[in-house]
């Protein structure tokens, strides 16, 4: 419960932290983001004796890391911008939307039934959206977009053969030489905020540690607490982040967002309670097949 609550909690905390980055551009951030998350994690595994568990990856498992890389870049790419555009409460809406992306993937990709619980969830959720749409003037580009990405992403996680660590590497070193030429191309024509003070540097180095400790947290807490309690933790992350968004950005919060906002949580709610009564069916059930 603690590693799982300091996973979700330092993913709340993300905009306070990628506010002070907002001196540079977004796509440099994750460009610096993902080079130095994959430095630490090389680093990790050589001191476990791990390294050349990268060389037995196979052809399919690379594809499915690129693959898996893209979505996650995407993420954060967007995550970045929409923090630094003063859009952190669009940001929290993402994450509070993926739950019910991720069970609509469910649908479409592989094919699993959903209870009547779960039908009414999604289409509240969708509701939520045509509701928020209206109030923007706009669709909530910002957080479709992270609800799909991150979706997408744990889609292609429940398929690949990979530990958490192996995982993160093979991602960050299909990434890296794209990230790395990036850099370069900033550095060579003046434009790279990473060199422009010890300080900007230094901020964009640690992106590397803050972007893997609550992975590594969440690997572990992933282990060993229910998913069930797990999926209740998660909604510390956007709870956190409207929070701040509100409290301590001051964006505006119209009743409209708020009406958008209660439909989501609503469906959250019947999609969470859904959940919890199916895992306590099911527990009864699996204690009988081990005895």
């Amino acid at each position: 419960m603690v590693f799982g609550g300091g996973a979700f909690f330092l993913w709340g905390a993300f905009p306070a932290f990628f506010g002070l980055l907002a001196f540079a551009d977004a796509t440099e951030v994750v460009a610096q983001r993902i080079l130095w998350t994959l430095v630490l994690v090389l680093l990790l595994l050589a001191g476990m004796g791990r390294l050349r568990d990268l060389r037995g990856i196979d052809r399919r498992t690379w594809l499915l890391a690129t693959a898996a890389s893209a979505a996650i870049a995407l993420n954060w790419g967007v995550y970045v911008y929409g923090v630094n555009s003063g859009n952190v409460v669009e940001c929290a809406l993402g994450y509070f939307i993926n739950p019910l992306v991720t069970v609509a993937f469910g649908v479409v990709i592989f094919r699993e039934r959903l209870a009547p619980a779960q039908w009414v969830a999604l289409g509240l959720g969708a509701s939520a959206v045509v509701v928020l749409t209206v109030d923007y003037g706009r669709p909530p580009v910002i957080a479709l977009t992270l609800a799909a990405a991150f979706a997408i992403y744990g889609v292609i996680k429940k398929v690949i053969r990979l530990d958490a660590l192996r995982g993160i590497a093979a991602e960050g070193v299909v990434a890296a030489p794209f990230a790395l030429a990036f850099i370069l191309v900033l550095v060579c024509t003046g434009h790279s905020e990473f060199t422009s003070s010890v300080g900007h540097g230094a901020l964009m180095i640690s992106s590397g540690p803050a972007t893997l400790l609550p992975l590594l947290l969440f690997a572990v807490a992933a282990q060993k607490v229910p998913l069930s309690t797990m999926g209740l933790l998660q909604y510390l992350t956007p709870g956190l982040q409207l929070l701040w968004g509100v409290a301590v950005m001051h964006e505006p919060m119209p009743a409209a967002r708020w009406a958008g906002f209660a439909l989501i949580w609503t469906a959250l709610a019947i999609f969470t309670g859904h959940a919890l009564s199916r895992a306590r069916r099911t527990v009864p059930v699996d204690r009988e097949i081990l005895k």
